[in-house]
């Protein structure tokens, strides 16, 4: 089966922005191609780090790249909800409440350190992540399209943080960490001015009309039956493991054929193979899986399923 002019086409634009936000984010190709897939596939996604390894500048970079407007959102343990959705603020003069929109309404929301909020706070964003809307005083607004969430979280062994609730996570289709850079590229970064110079420097290379038109390519991408049945065998591996709360969802079911549809129209592709879930399945999987005892890793199941499962 041969790849369509179409998705070649979309592969050439594609590298581009992979390579524009690599210029700000040195050494991490993998890692920007991975959040652009979750960006492609209409997904949320989380980057859990340490401070100080290019988690907000991997978002700032993807902000500007797909020319889509940005804000940032600093959680903190005394941030309110309405401080993220908006508030109705009653004007005297007009006699009348006027809402005042939150900097959820734009098109890219960085929520920075999400996991030092509260979880009252961090649920807010349920609705908007689910459903591209937000509802304040009986009245539902329309988030702007496209609408994606990037969050940033601290290894939850740091003081003063606040597990996401499962119900939270799951919102989010995959989990990344981007870890040290190599030498070469520290190097590189260090005599290089900096990333905010190196920001200011990066233009778009592709328009929100651009990115949108790229989503509803990733639903035409073809997913074969057998391709299905591979995932699902991956997806009931989990199921069965000994260890674990519960295995992964049919949501995440859902997310990771998604995402290998997406990963694929990086390849250049307009069918999916399964090496496509491969390099998503970890991204996808690993947030979703809680051990209820010491002697299991997430990450470990997830590299055992992909190991052990047979493809055909």
């Amino acid at each position: 089966m041969n790849a369509p002019q179409g998705a070649r086409g979309d592969h050439q634009l594609l590298t581009a922005a992979v390579a524009n936000v690599g210029l700000v984010l040195l050494g991490k190709h993998h890692q920007i191609r991975l959040a652009l897939c979750c960006l492609l596939a209409r997904g949320h996604l989380l980057i859990e780090d340490l401070p100080g390894m290019g988690k907000t500048t991997l978002a700032q970079g993807l902000a500007i790249t797909l020319g889509l407007s940005f804000k940032r959102v600093q959680f903190t343990s005394d941030l309110l909800p309405s401080d993220i959705l908006g508030i109705s603020i009653y004007e005297r003069a007009a006699g009348t409440f006027r809402f005042h929109p939150g900097p959820v309404f734009t098109q890219l929301l960085l929520a920075d350190e999400i996991n030092r909020t509260t979880p009252k706070t961090q649920s807010a964003l349920l609705e908007a992540m689910a459903e591209g809307q937000v509802t304040s005083d009986g009245e539902t607004r329309l988030l702007p399209r496209p609408f994606f969430v990037i969050a940033t979280q601290n290894p939850v062994s740091q003081g003063g943080t606040y597990p996401l609730p499962e119900s939270q996570q799951d919102r989010f289709a995959m989990c990344i960490s981007l870890g040290y850079p190599d030498q070469v590229a520290e190097k590189k970064l260090l005599l290089g001015g900096g990333m905010q110079d190196a920001l200011a420097r990066l233009v778009p290379v592709l328009t929100p009309d651009q990115l949108v038109a790229l989503q509803a390519r990733v639903a035409t991408i073809h997913a074969s039956e057998a391709v299905a049945d591979y995932l699902l065998r991956l997806v009931q591996f989990t199921r069965d493991v000994e260890g674990f709360d519960f295995g992964l969802s049919p949501r995440a079911s859902l997310a990771v054929l998604q995402c290998a549809r997406a990963w694929a129209l990086l390849e250049g592709r307009g069918y999916v193979i399964p090496e496509d879930v491969q390099a998503v399945f970890p991204a996808v999987a690993r947030h979703r899986l809680h051990a209820y005892g010491d002697t299991h890793s997430a990450g470990a199941v997830v590299e055992k399923a992909l190991n052990t499962v047979d493809i055909f």
